[in-house]
Order: C-alpha cells, then structure tokens, then sequence
C-alpha cells in the first residue's frame, strides 16, 4: 500500500527548502517529518535530500521524484477543485483556450450571457495555437478549447461550432480589384498580409494555392484579425481573413472582398474536451449556453 503522507511530508520539505517548516505546515514537530523522511528514502532505495546551510535541498533522485509528486499534487489539487464545484455554481473558474479572434468574434456574446448568470465563476482566457492548446487539455491546465477543425486526436472529443468563411480584402489603394473576380496569378502579383505560419487559417490557404501549383508567400505576416483588417485599410496589402470577423468593416466600405477564380473551402469551428474526463459543472454549463 502507498503511504500517501510521506509524499506529502516529502513534497512540503521539498518545497520550503526546510524540514521546520514543513513541521510548521503539517502540525508535526522536526523530528516526525526527519523520520517520515528516512521512512520513505528506505522504501524508495534512494537518498532524498541533503542538507545545506538554510535547510536541505533535493539530490538527484529527490529531483526526479518531486517532478512526479508535484504533478500529482497538482491534479488532487485539481480533483478538490472540481468537486466543490459539484455543489454549485456560487464559485469556481472556467477555463477556455483558444484564439483572440474566436474570442472576441465568436464567443465574446456566449462569455457575456454566461457572466451575467454566473457573476461567481471566474472567467480566463488562455491564449494558444492548436498544439499548445491541445497540451494544456491534457495537462489538465484548460477546461475546453475552441479552435478551427479538424482535430484528429483519440483522447479528444470534438463538438462542431459554427461554419466560417474565409475570404481576401482589401482597402480602397487596391481598388481596381473590387467587383470582378481575379485568379491566384494575378492575386501573387499583389502584396498579401497573413496570420503567422501555425495557424489554421494560414496553413488552409497556403495549401489551397499549393493544390492549384502556385506559392502563397506573405510580405507581411500578424498574429491577430484586429491587425489583418487595419493593414488592408491602410494599403499595405491584401489580408487573408474570416469574412465573419470582417462583417464591420466590408458593411462600412472601408473594406471590399476581392473574389478569386477558385472556390476558398469553408472551415469549421468546434470545441475540444478531454475524453473519458467529466467537465466541471462551470464548464458544462458554459457549453449548455453554446448549444
């Protein structure tokens, strides 16, 4: 059988640096966590600690094992969290990966409802490519992720979201582009603007050009809509956007669509959560409002 106290005694003196302090934190005196120490290095074959002028400090096999207890701490940690939760939405946090420009143009009404119905549940946005998001699911240090389709990944499970389109635009400098359509040659003979190199937006497009022989390459590249959409107004290229996220300023003229010769495919967007893993309550919710 494990002897869970001794990893927290072991975690705790790891932590502070100190066996009194330790003591101090578990309500044990020095000499009871010196010998739940030596307990556990007997067990485990291995010296844990050495000690040093301020207290002790990890040895190597100390600092291999406090990298496993401080995952496990972490997801205890965790589990208490979602359990409190259990009981109501009173309190507790959710939270959501994903992109600026799916937050603010796709989720931002959702998170606003959600906020007036729950004012308790603590709301945080974590910022990441697909990849990374997909990491911090795993991890454990996201709820759910929103992100552009498709997703193949087994310990995932994927519900689809709203249908975007994404299109080229351009301000008035390009104008003589508007109302007519255009082929991928003529379009590479013009300055482009794209999101950076790892996102999907990005790597759909360039392989649409691909598929057709041509290379798309940007003259200059952003990390955020906001920053394609003020670009293009002010005629430093044309930007490859969502027309979704565009809706503003094609509605007000100080931005036209530039049609190309070749279908741009729709894409798709859905939430990812960890499978065989229950949400919390705030987050089922959360999707409840989604739909």
């Amino acid at each position: 059988m494990i002897n869970y106290e001794l990893y927290k005694v072991f975690y705790l003196a790891a932590k502070t640096g100190s066996l009194t302090q330790a003591a101090k934190l578990l309500y044990l005196t020095q000499p009871s966590v010196s010998h739940a120490i030596k307990q556990l290095e007997t067990s485990l074959g291995a010296t844990l600690f050495a000690r040093n002028a301020k207290g002790v400090e990890l040895t190597q096999e100390g600092a291999v094992l406090y990298a496993y207890i401080e995952q496990a701490h972490t997801f205890i940690a965790l589990a208490e969290d979602k359990m409190a939760e259990l009981s109501n939405l009173d309190s507790g946090e959710l939270r959501i990966g994903g992109s600026d420009s799916l937050f603010k143009h796709y989720l931002l009404p959702y998170l606003e409802a959600y906020r007036l119905q729950h004012p308790g549940i603590a709301i945080r946005l974590v910022h990441g490519t697909t990849p990374e998001l997909i990491a911090l699911l795993k991890e454990g240090a996201i709820d759910l992720g929103v992100v552009r389709l498709p997703i193949a990944d087994p310990q995932l499970d994927v519900k689809p979201g709203i249908e975007l389109q994404d299109c080229f635009v351009a301000g008035s400098r390009f104008a003589e582009l508007k109302d007519r359509a255009i082929s991928m040659e003529q379009l590479l003979t013009y300055p482009t603007i794209l999101f950076t190199r790892n996102s999907r937006a990005r790597t759909a497009i360039t392989d649409l050009f691909r598929e057709h022989g041509h290379e798309l390459t940007p003259q200059i590249e952003v990390g955020s809509v906001d920053l394609l959409l003020e670009f293009a107004r002010k005629g430093l290229g044309i930007s490859f956007v969502t027309r979704e996220f565009a809706a503003r300023s094609l509605e007000d003229g100080s931005l036209f669509e530039i049609r190309l010769d070749v279908k741009v495919p729709p894409s798709q967007v859905g939430f990812m959560t960890l499978r065989n893993m229950p949400l919390s309550k705030a987050a089922r919710q959360f999707m409840a409002h989604i739909g």
